[in-house]
C-alpha cells in the first residue's frame, strides 16, 4: 500500500460540502487507489483552526473526523513533539525567501522521514520542494 501525505487542504475540501476544492480532492483521492494517508498533529490543528468559526455543526463534523482520523488503521497521525517543532524550525529559518509556514515545515520533514513525495494538497509551496502536489482543478 502506497504512503501519501494528506494536507490540511485535503481535510477542509472534504468536510465541506460547499467547498470549492471538494471535487478535485475526491477525484486525486479516488485516482490513487488503496493508498495509506499520513498525516500530522499539526496539520490536524490547522483544520480545527480553519473550521472554528463554521459554527457548531461544523465544529462537531470536524472534532468527529480528527477523532475517527486517529483511530483509523489506513491513517497514520504523526505525533508532534518539541523534537518535530525544533526541526520544522530548522527549516523555517533555512527557507528565508519562501512564504512556508512552520506547519508546512512540519509536514514536509514528515514526509521526508517517511519517504512521502506524493501530496493531496493544491499548495504550490510543497511543489517548490520537488513533492508531487496531487489536487488540481481541471
Amino acid at each position: 500500500m502506497t504512503d501519501v501525505f494528506a494536507d490540511t487542504l485535503y481535510w477542509l475540501a472534504i468536510i465541506r460540502p460547499s467547498d470549492s476544492w471538494r471535487e478535485p480532492a475526491e477525484r486525486a483521492r479516488a485516482s490513487l487507489g488503496p493508498a495509506r494517508l499520513v498525516t500530522t498533529d499539526e496539520i490536524l490543528t490547522e483544520f480545527l483552526a480553519a473550521v472554528s468559526a463554521g459554527g457548531p455543526l461544523l465544529r462537531r463534523k470536524a472534532v468527529e473526523t480528527v477523532r475517527m482520523l486517529l483511530t483509523n488503521p489506513d491513517v497514520t497521525v504523526v505525533a508532534q513533539s518539541r523534537d518535530s517543532f525544533i526541526r520544522a524550525l530548522g527549516r523555517y529559518a533555512q527557507r528565508e525567501d519562501k512564504e512556508y509556514s512552520l506547519t508546512d515545515c512540519s509536514a514536509m520533514n514528515a514526509m521526508d522521514a517517511a519517504g512521502i513525495r506524493d501530496i493531496l494538497t493544491n499548495d504550490h509551496h510543497f511543489e517548490q520542494e520537488g513533492y508531487n502536489v496531487l489536487i488540481k482543478k481541471v
